[in-house]
């Protein structure tokens, strides 16, 4: 199994509402894709909920293995909740690892 966790941050222009408008609809979005992608055993999507930290959104998921990983990254209906996202990230960081 791999565990994918992505972290986004804002960038400081983007305002509070659009913050977390964009938060609420990545969120629905993703944990929306198991019905269409069916290699995702589990996700879900954090929002930071501390205003001293740097990162405001956490998706964690797991995977059989990292193709699988791959497959669900270039599937359209991922590549579209995360394009939607994406026009208000500054800062992208990701993280695979065997569980």
């Amino acid at each position: 199994m791999v565990k994918h966790i992505v972290q986004f941050k804002f960038r400081a222009d983007v305002s509070q509402h659009d913050r977390e408008k964009a938060a609420a609809q990545f969120k629905k979005g993703i944990e929306a894709l198991p019905q269409t992608i069916h290699c995702i055993r589990q996700i879900e999507v954090g929002i930071n909920i501390n205003p001293k930290e740097t990162w405001h959104v956490c998706l964690v998921s797991v995977f059989d293995n990292l193709q699988d990983v791959a497959a669900y990254s270039q599937h359209p209906s991922h590549q579209t909740v995360a394009k939607a996202l994406m026009q208000y990230v500054e800062q992208r960081a990701c993280v695979d690892y065997k569980v």
